[in-house]
């Protein structure tokens, strides 16, 4: 699964790939998520989660759980009942995707070993450690610099076809 966004108005660039296995299932889940409510959410005022997880192919339960933490965090409204759903909520488009990656994976995601080596760390390394550090620095960096908003801009439908479509199956 790849996520494209806009850069700079020409072109999409690739920001979340499973095939690197760079991020988490729950947090491409949680973007995915957003942006489809996002667009979903331009023609009405909520979007259940029910037709989010089916179009994004998420499991319903594990998409529900997701957006339920998002909407606890403030980044996403909701309301209960027959015409119920979730919302972007008024200042979304100024959230960090390192937001999202902090709600879903956790703030020690970057500072645990790629290795997952209990022990690692400047003075007890292993043997990836200053290069990841460096790779860890970079996706912080990208996750820090770029909005929900940035991820929106650009031709919509096309992107909310590439959110819906370019995904694997529910497993």
């Amino acid at each position: 699964m790849k996520i494209m966004f806009p850069k700079n108005g020409i072109g999409y660039v690739c920001l979340i790939s499973w095939e690197g296995m760079m991020f988490s299932k729950s947090f491409g889940y949680a973007v995915r998520g957003v942006l489809y409510i996002a667009i979903k959410g331009e023609a009405r005022p909520f979007v259940q989660a029910e037709e989010i997880a089916s179009n994004l192919a998420v499991p319903r339960h594990f998409m529900s759980k997701i957006l339920k933490k998002l909407g606890k965090a403030g980044v996403l409204s909701s309301s209960k009942g027959k015409t119920g759903g979730f919302a972007l909520a008024p200042a979304s488009h100024s959230i960090q995707l390192l937001t999202l990656f902090n709600l879903t994976d956790g703030p020690d995601t970057f500072r645990n070993c790629s290795l997952r080596m209990q022990a690692c760390h400047h003075s007890n390394a292993c043997p990836i450690h200053g290069q990841m550090e460096e790779v860890k620095q970079q996706l912080r960096n990208v996750l820090t610099s770029t909005t929900i908003g940035d991820m929106l801009k650009g031709d919509k439908a096309n992107f909310l076809e590439s959110i819906t479509t370019h995904h694997q199956p529910i497993q």
